[in-house]
């Protein structure tokens, strides 16, 4: 078991976040299903905690009630390695509900944010010709979903 585990709060949605974070992303499963016992507080056998990985990663989604939503404050960054992983998360992720953001950024049908960032966009960003990685930077600053093909233009590759 991994030392530390990302959180997630959820009002009552936590096993379909779970089973749909797990159809997204390859190499996932979803590991326990605990329920709520007589005691609460939620109602009796209604689902408290789950547990699953994504890419080998745990988390836990915890079904705590309406108190407490995500915000932009925390994300999930997806180390993406082609153009074809970005569009195919960026679908998968902002359909139903879903919504852009800028830079690579989106919230999912939940509300928790990820950001979908192309490993090339990395790569550009940290160029030494300042420049380029410059050129590069103005042009992700005009994006939602991040198009590698467009930063290069952009950058003079």
């Amino acid at each position: 078991m991994q030392k530390i585990t990302t959180f997630l709060w959820f009002d009552d949605q936590a096993e379909e976040a779970a089973e749909f974070y797990t159809s997204v992303f390859g190499n996932s499963r979803v590991l326990e299903v605990q329920r709520y016992g007589d005691t609460g507080p939620g109602k009796p056998g209604s689902v408290m905690l789950v547990t699953f990985e994504l890419e080998g990663q745990s988390f836990m989604a915890l079904n705590g009630g309406p108190e407490f939503s995500f915000t932009e404050a925390v994300s999930l960054y997806v180390d993406c390695v082609s153009q074809e992983e970005v569009d195919d998360l960026w679908a998968k992720l902002t359909a139903d509900g879903g919504s852009e953001g800028p830079c690579g950024w989106l919230k999912d049908k939940y509300g928790l944010s990820w950001q979908i960032i192309p490993r090339a966009l990395t790569e550009m960003l940290s160029d030494p010709d300042s420049e380029k990685a410059g050129r590069a930077m103005q042009a992700m600053l005009g994006m939602k979903k991040i198009d590698v093909q467009a930063l290069r233009h952009a950058a003079g590759e």
